[in-house]
């Protein structure tokens, strides 16, 4: 069996009022990365603003120490809701089965309002994005059902931990 490999990954809060002392969904994250054995780089809160959010997950792309972003909040339909927008121009190679699954399993907790999430993720200069929800019940079911198999090196029959900075540039 193949040794661990732990990731260093970014949390970005995308939100016009959570504050360092609100913020479940980035607490949740940052618990939930570091009790599976990886490292916690950096984490941010930043206003739902497309420029904004570029810029931050820009300057972490740019940075080789960071394997991974996780973005919470900003994935709805509102006007303020842009995380989307400011994430895919940026993408080398969209993850359209991220959102799909995530859909599909959060369907369970909140029925048909799941169309309402845009969640995507994207590779990009051998970074891995993924923009959750801003519930932490959303972060959860992100975390738990998808993400922590998938930033885990010994996953098979494939993982993406092992396609970021560092990994062997193989699948599984």
């Amino acid at each position: 069996m193949k040794d661990f490999m732990p990731l260093n990954v970014a949390i970005l809060t995308v939100s016009d009022t959570r504050t360092t002392e609100n913020d479940g969904s980035g607490d949740y994250l940052e618990a939930a990365l570091t009790n599976a054995g990886h490292r916690c780089a950096e984490r941010r809160i930043v206003a739902d603003d497309v420029y904004r959010i570029r810029a931050d997950v820009s300057c972490w792309i740019a940075d080789p120490a960071i394997n991974v972003i996780i973005t919470t909040g900003g994935t709805g339909f509102t006007g303020r809701d842009t995380t989307p927008d400011a994430l895919e121009p940026l993408f080398d190679q969209p993850i359209p089965g991220f959102g799909e699954l995530f859909r599909q399993l959060s369907r369970k907790e909140v029925g048909s309002s799941t169309l309402q999430s845009r969640c995507v993720a994207g590779f990009v200069n051998h970074t891995l994005i993924f923009a959750l929800p801003g519930s932490t019940n959303a972060c959860r079911t992100g975390w738990e059902q998808i993400l922590i198999e998938q930033l885990d090196s010994r996953h098979q029959p494939c993982n993406f931990a092992n396609l970021v900075n560092g990994g062997s540039g193989h699948h599984g």
